[in-house]
């Protein structure tokens, strides 16, 4: 079976076709074809890097939920698998790879955020293979404290400034068993793509300050932004004693300062004994509450920011081939929206009848035997060009690899001639 970019071959050669007509066709492929197609021709490969058609492709894939792709990270590889078919897997190779993990703290709009420490940040499109790598941004210890205690990073598109945003928030420990201490320093910082700079988020509101300060500490995951609504989001969990119920913090985007989405009357008040989490699905952020008698409800916040819109969408039961619930995160709906695909406890995915509340595991071949999940859409987005610094630093090494082999070569041919008898003549 020939594949969409040989046909598309097949296509232009039959005939000269009117390059609004290319234009059409070329809105309803994947990125990764498109990527292909930039070698047909010089008009092609104009259209395709074109600002314009990148941002109707984009458009386009989120309005049709086409081309998904979940992004899997095991424990030290990332891998892909196409929603529509989900029966093996790919590699996904990055420049980020080195001896240990890469993490992966969010997508959007066809980009990853990959994170190798504090300091070492990307924005990757797995798609293309176009990655941004973020100029390094030192952490300073506030005074009072001689610890790093946790780092929440998170990627999102703001919309109002047409610019991906990369969000690191450091919260200090006094020392390293000031796990009950009652106030936190905290560091914000914000690096903008368009800008190709980080700026630090001076002034919080003194309701927020403290918040941070009497909360310890930040939750999502591994402490990764949730996007919604132009903002991103982390539960703020209570504290017995003193502050006695769970909170969600939102970060604008746009405004670049915090705030506070306000939970559903139902589960506002008295619920530090409940465990909370969130995620995004459909575009509306959700709230997942986990109750003891092993089952979760899953909450969407319907029309952003308006506490009147959260709407209790389903109850995930625990399967008795299911030891806990430590964990579950809603990524999509089918085409037919009957069944949604749950990420749970890191280890599997399954599709879930909201009718029948019965499970099927996802058979995905080759697939590692843990992992965590990123629904990724498929976009051109940081073009096809790739990263000028990038190409820079790897036309740099592939001179130094030609320098050392062109050495090692002279040696060798030394070697040979000394070895035959022959003296070597300085």
């Amino acid at each position: 079976m020939k594949t969409q970019a040989s046909l598309l071959v097949d296509l232009l050669e039959m005939a000269t076709i009117p390059m609004d007509i290319v234009n059409d066709i070329f809105l309803q492929l994947p990125a990764k074809t498109l990527v292909r197609c930039r070698a047909l021709s010089k008009p092609c490969y104009h259209l395709i890097n074109d600002p314009d058609f990148i941002s109707s492709h984009l458009r386009r894939v989120l309005q049709t939920g086409d081309h998904l792709m979940i992004l899997l990270r095991g424990a030290l590889r990332l891998y892909s698998v196409d929603l529509d078919s989900l029966d093996s897997v790919h590699d996904v190779e990055h420049p980020m790879k080195r001896g240990g993990p890469t993490e992966v703290f969010g997508s959007c709009n066809g980009l990853i955020g990959l994170s190798n420490s504090p300091t070492d940040l990307a924005v990757f499109n797995p798609s293309t293979r176009q990655i941004r790598r973020l100029p390094p941004s030192s952490i300073d210890l506030p005074d009072g404290s001689s610890n790093r205690g946790y780092v929440f990073f998170g990627l999102g598109y703001d919309s109002v400034s047409d610019d991906y945003k990369v969000v690191r928030m450091v919260q200090f420990k006094r020392d390293s068993d000031d796990e009950l201490g009652c106030t936190f320093p905290y560091e914000v910082k914000v690096f903008s793509l368009k800008k190709d700079s980080w700026k630090r988020i001076e002034s919080v509101s003194s309701s927020i300050q403290l918040l941070f300060y009497f909360s310890y500490h930040l939750l999502y995951r591994r402490g990764y932004g949730v996007l919604a609504g132009n903002s991103l989001h982390w539960v703020l969990p209570g504290r017995p004693g003193l502050i006695a119920f769970n909170l969600i913090v939102r970060f604008d985007l746009a405004l670049e300062e915090f705030g506070i989405v306000r939970l559903p009357e139902v589960v506002a008040y008295g619920n530090v004994d409940i465990q909370m989490d969130i995620g995004v699905l459909d575009g509306c952020l959700c709230l997942l509450c986990y109750h003891d008698l092993g089952y979760v409800d899953v909450w969407m916040m319907k029309k952003y920011n308006v506490r009147g819109s959260w709407t209790k969408a389903f109850t995930v039961y625990k399967p008795s081939s299911v030891k806990s619930f430590s964990y579950i995160r809603p990524l999509v709906y089918s085409k037919d929206r009957d069944k949604v695909l749950l990420e749970i406890n890191n280890t599997k995915l399954v599709w879930f009848d909201i009718e029948s509340k019965k499970m099927s595991t996802v058979r995905i071949k080759d697939c590692p035997s843990s992992y965590s999940a990123e629904l990724v859409v498929s976009s051109l987005v940081l073009g096809c060009k790739g990263d000028l610094n990038n190409i820079r630093l790897r036309k740099e090494q592939q001179a130094k690899e030609a320098e050392e082999a062109k050495m090692m070569q002279n040696s060798r041919k030394r070697d040979d001639f000394l070895s035959k008898g022959f003296k070597l003549v300085l």
